[in-house]
């Protein structure tokens, strides 16, 4: 497994550990004082869960058992799971921490780190797609299509 690999997919338990929390926080409170989460504190705990550990693994995974092109294959550029890493963890962090942040004191700064930390994200995975694209190919299809086999 490579290493990006690995740091996709122990980040994705990262945000796991840290999307379970706020779950639970959120429960625990609901459910002893009555106060409900609010629109900013889901919006944390939905990024932390649905970007921070669905999409990491999907994207480490992915990057793992897709079939890797040939080293002469100009398309593939390995630097972009790099860069979508660097774009998708620090943006995930960023919204999720500005968000819990913004319910107890918003203002304009933490407005704009939110868009950032959303667009960072965006921009991640993006990138994740971009890296995979060109090892999304036919491997043994046209055979198999040949013989008339089904998918």
């Amino acid at each position: 497994m490579h290493s990006i690999v690995r740091r996709f997919l122990k980040t994705a338990i990262s945000f796991l550990v840290i999307g379970l929390a706020l779950g639970v926080w959120l429960l625990v409170r609901r459910e002893t004082t009555g106060v409900l989460a609010s629109a900013r504190e889901l919006s944390a705990h939905t990024h932390a869960l649905l970007v921070g550990f669905v999409m990491m693994v999907i994207a480490g995974v992915a990057l793992w058992i897709f079939p890797r092109p040939a080293a002469d294959d100009t398309r593939y550029k390995p630097w972009l799971a790099s860069a979508a890493w660097w774009c998708l963890a620090p943006g995930t962090t960023l919204r999720v921490v500005a968000e819990m942040m913004a319910g107890v004191a918003p203002g304009r700064g933490l407005r704009m780190a939110i868009m950032l930390g959303g667009l960072a994200q965006a921009v991640g995975l993006a990138l994740v797609f971009w890296a995979l694209y060109p090892r999304i190919r036919a491997a043994g299809s046209a055979q198999r299509e040949a013989k008339g086999e089904r998918f």
